[in-house]
């Protein structure tokens, strides 16, 4: 897994991640990885955005590529809001059926819908959005964490959130999760937005 982190203070939203690969037991450490990447950029209509992905390592290009799609399309790519996100993601699972060949039945007996399989966080002019297996989108006021090491990260930034900028808070969430989750490990790579105004 990995640790993902996100924060918003003021005007700013920052997100960071560790740069360990694993496979089951396996560690591709970042000196060894081309590319050690958990966060891509892409642009939306409001500017823009950072994207995080925790999970199977395969959904980074598929998510990446798909996204970027969106972007280039005339609609653009909307992710200034819980309920954008979630129609951007509404609309993009069965793209990923279809173009990229997701097997969305391997989620849990009895789930209510079918699973896109990744785990994401976002960082965009519109503020931090979490979205999960099942397309289901949060926001968040102040900051969140995915992926194996997110109890120390959450833990780390409740902690110092009076106290620190948006991107050592987020750096310090992975530091955290580096720290403590076996899943993880540095470098840690951290990217801001400015939010849009209103937001």
């Amino acid at each position: 897994m990995s640790t993902l982190t996100a924060v918003r203070k003021g005007n700013v939203v920052a997100i960071a991640s560790e740069a360990l690969t694993t496979f089951e037991d396996t560690r591709l450490p970042f000196d060894n990885d081309a590319a050690p990447e958990k966060i891509f950029a892409v642009e939306t209509t409001q500017g823009t955005a950072y994207v995080g992905v925790v999970g199977y390592t395969a959904h980074f290009l598929v998510l990446k590529q798909a996204l970027e799609d969106f972007s280039s399309s005339d609609e653009g790519l909307d992710l200034s809001s819980r309920e954008a996100v979630f129609e951007t993601f509404r609309q993009l699972h069965p793209i990923l059926k279809e173009s990229y060949f997701l097997l969305p039945e391997s989620g849990q007996e009895g789930d209510p819908y079918e699973s896109s399989q990744a785990s994401v966080l976002i960082a965009s002019p519109g503020g931090i959005f979490g979205v999960y297996d099942m397309r289901e989108v949060h926001g968040y006021k102040r900051y969140w964490a995915m992926g194996s090491g997110y109890p120390y990260a959450l833990g780390a930034m409740w902690a110092r959130y009076d106290d620190l900028e948006p991107g050592p808070l987020a750096t310090l969430g992975a530091e955290a999760g580096i720290a403590f989750d076996r899943s993880s490990d540095g470098p840690v790579m951290v990217y801001e937005v400015a939010l849009a105004p209103g937001e």
